[in-house]
Order: structure tokens, then sequence, then C-alpha cells
């Protein structure tokens, strides 16, 4: 059943994506990953293509496409085999921040560079004590006459190497209320007191510049707050939504890449003297698998449809974000050993596939935070 309704723009649109993949990043996947970054050209490269921030207003450089040109992007991006290249988290997850609460200045300002490639950006939330539960952070922001002066330490920053731009929450140490004390602020890279700490060394994702991130008396201009004093918990509870939902449209294709290439494996790898996928166990397991990921492909379409019509789905997010990410954990285990040893060798890409795909069970708010979510709303 066709959910989602792809127009012919839309599909010009992926096919060009996926030729600029085959030719500008799929080829350098095994060099970014042993460098464990990927290069400031590529941004520059989507954004000279048109493949950044699609959704920004054409009056700052966008192209004001809708949702679904994100949905392709996810979908061509799972194909390349690697997950070092964070544009979705940049077009459809940071710069939303300043596209919704930013002062008109401060889009003119910065949207540009962010659609051209020119500005990478991060959004830093999470602590060493405060991951899911936002309102225990202890990163402070305290007004001084036109400034904000900035303390405290972020970790597990997606792009924080690279990036040039920085959404930061932190909290006024004067409220007592943890919900109102978090404001959102842009910090620039560069600014005197704002330091990129080690490129953590992590079990997947190695070619995503994933960091720690230092603040000692950073001071910024007052007029970098986004939106109102205190209304950062709300900012940001508004955009989990698309930022879980983001990380549904990036699983389910990755889970469907994952059955494609072990069926390929399968049909040609023999034993026994026939094809493995001759045998029943392979077999069923295949459709089982296929099955789990068709119902994951429904759910995810659904779910996309309701928030481009602006439905409040916060629930239904939260229940898609924990299932698929646990479906697609997994396909990547049952994967792997229809592969067997090979499965476990660096050189067959079912191998990253496993290591990448385990994060998605803990970044965007773990699981568990999810089904706490669903749970209240259930009224338990």
């Amino acid at each position: 059943m066709e959910i989602i309704k792809y127009s012919e723009e839309h599909r010009i649109f992926r096919e060009a994506l996926r030729k600029f993949f085959e030719r500008e990043v799929t080829p350098y996947v095994e060099e970014w990953e042993e460098a464990g970054i990927v290069p400031r050209a590529i941004w520059k490269r989507m954004g000279e293509n048109g493949f950044l921030c699609m959704d920004v207003p054409e009056e700052y450089g966008g192209l004001g496409a809708d949702f679904l040109y994100s949905v392709i992007l996810c979908e061509e991006l799972v194909r390349t085999g690697h997950s070092g290249l964070a544009a979705p988290l940049h077009s459809d997850v940071v710069v939303p921040y300043i596209t919704a609460f930013g002062s008109e200045d401060i889009k003119k300002k910065y949207l540009p560079g962010c659609v051209s490639g020119d500005i990478v950006t991060a959004i830093a939330m999470t602590e060493p004590n405060a991951g899911s539960d936002l309102a225990g952070m202890r990163t402070t922001a305290v007004e001084d006459g036109d400034h904000v002066v900035i303390n405290g330490q972020k970790t597990f920053i997606s792009n924080g190497i690279l990036c040039d731009l920085l959404i930061l929450a932190a909290r006024d140490p004067k409220e007592s209320d943890p919900h109102r004390a978090i404001s959102l602020y842009l910090v620039e890279a560069g600014t005197p007191g704002f330091d990129k700490g080690r490129k953590l060394k992590k079990i997947g994702w190695r070619s995503q510049d994933t960091a720690e991130l230092f603040f000692n008396d950073c001071r910024i201009p007052k007029e970098n707050r986004l939106g109102d004093k205190g209304a950062g918990f709300l900012m940001m509870m508004q955009k989990l939504q698309q930022e879980r939902l983001m990380v549904v449209v990036s699983v389910v294709p990755a889970a469907e890449f994952m059955l494609e290439m072990t069926i390929k494996y399968c049909q040609e790898r023999t034993a026994f003297g026939k094809p493995i996928s001759k045998f029943q166990n392979s077999q069923f397991k295949i459709v089982e698998m296929a099955t789990e990921i068709k119902l994951g492909r429904t759910f995810m379409e659904k779910l996309v449809m309701d928030h481009m019509e602006g439905r409040n789905i916060v629930v239904e997010v939260s229940m898609a974000k924990y299932w698929t990410t646990e479906m697609a954990s997994r396909v990547a285990d049952t994967c792997l050993q229809l592969h067997g040893g090979y499965g476990y060798c660096e050189e067959y890409p079912i191998a990253r596939a496993w290591r990448d795909i385990r994060v998605t069970q803990i970044f965007a708010g773990t699981n568990e935070i999810m089904k706490g979510i669903a749970a209240k709303f259930m009224g338990l």
C-alpha cells in the first residue's frame, strides 16, 4: 500500500541525489571511516548541489521544499553504507530551530551559510550527567549587560569537531524551575571560552565527529538567544517530534538495505551444494525480517504524512522510535548471522551496519524514555 505519494520533482531529486552519492560519497567511505571524520569539502559540495536544508525558505537561499525531500535524503544516504555524513542532523534537526525561533537578523546572518554548506551546525543538549533528563543540565548562562556568559560542558555532540555554529542549551542558575530555566543560544566556533575537546572513539559511526565541548566564561551577545528567555525547554519539546521522526526515517531504510544485501549474499553463497537462500531456516529468517520491515515502513510513512499535516504525533513517534530502532537492530543481528563468519569481517558491509545501528536505540532520547513518554500519555 502506497502511503507517500511522490511527485515527478521528488523522483528527479532522488535520482540526482543518488548519482551524487555514488560519485562523491560512496567511493570515499573507507577513507573517511579510517580518518574518523568526513572532510569539510563534502559539506560544501552538498550545499552547492542543493542537498542541504531544503526546507529553508527561498529568501534565505533554500528551496522552500517539503519534508519528503528530507525523507529521500535519509533513504539515499543509507545506501552509501556509512553514518558519518550527518546531513539530516544539520538540515532537519538543528537548522529548524533557527528557522522557527531565530530573529530576522539571525536568519539572514546564518541560514544562507547553512544552506550552502559554509556553516556546519550542531546542537548541544547532552552533558556528562544529564542525557535524556534535559531538565537536569548544569551548563549555565548568566546575563551580563549586553552579553551572556556561559560555563559548562557538553558531550556526545555530533558534528562537534566540524561545527561552525552551535545551538546550545543552558540554564539560568537563578531560576528554580528547571524547565523555565533553560534557554537556547547560538555560539560560533572560535568564540573565546568555547573549546572543542577530543573526538570520541565509538563502536560505530566511526566517521562521525562526535565530540566533547567545553565552555569557560564564554561570552556571546545577548541577541544570540533563540526566542524568549526561559523558553528553551518548550522549544526542544516542540522540535523533538521531528528529531525522533528523523531517526525512524533513517532506520527503516537501513533495515531494508541490510536485508537487501543479505538476500544477495544468501543467493550467491553456497553450502552443502546449494545456495544458503534455499535452506528453510534462511528462508524463514528472511521472511520474518521482511515482514517486520514492511510493518516499520507502513508505520513510518503514516507518521511522515501526519507530521507534514501538522498533527501532534508525539506519542506515536515515541512508539515508532523505540520499535523501529529495536527492529532494525534485530534485523542487523540476523543478517550478520546469515553471513556466518564473513559477517564478522570488516570487508563485508553488514559488519559496519551492525555496529552503526545499535546507537539508534540511545540517541534522540533512549528507548526507555520513549516508552515512558507513551506510558504517560496513556495515563499509566
